[in-house]
């Protein structure tokens, strides 16, 4: 009981409006003001879609903002690995003159 109690007590019931549509969502205390961010950032994304194309449909719009978005972060994936890489290719590189420096 204890648990369940500790569980609700972390989570907060909020209503998002997403292109003019209101989404009830129950998510944790801390992750508020990030899901509150994110609802900015697709609802600004949609309005720049609608005024830049003439997008009459919000689910046109919304669709655009999804590959944008989506695309993004495959990017910073991406710049993550290729980051991850170049951190372990350093790593090698100075392992390596490490041990001829010891030899």
């Amino acid at each position: 009981m204890l648990n369940r109690l500790h569980l609700v007590e972390d989570q907060l019931k909020i209503k998002v409006n997403i292109a003019q549509r209101v989404y009830p969502l129950t998510i944790a205390r801390n992750e508020e003001e990030r899901v509150r961010k994110a609802v900015a950032l697709i609802q600004d994304a949609v309005t720049r879609f609608e005024e830049k194309y003439a997008v009459q449909d919000k689910q046109d719009a919304l669709a655009m903002c999804a590959l944008q978005m989506t695309n993004q972060v495959l990017a910073l994936r991406a710049g993550e690995q290729d980051s991850e890489s170049d951190a372990a290719n350093t790593l090698e590189i100075l392992s390596s003159r490490l041990a001829e420096a010891l030899r």
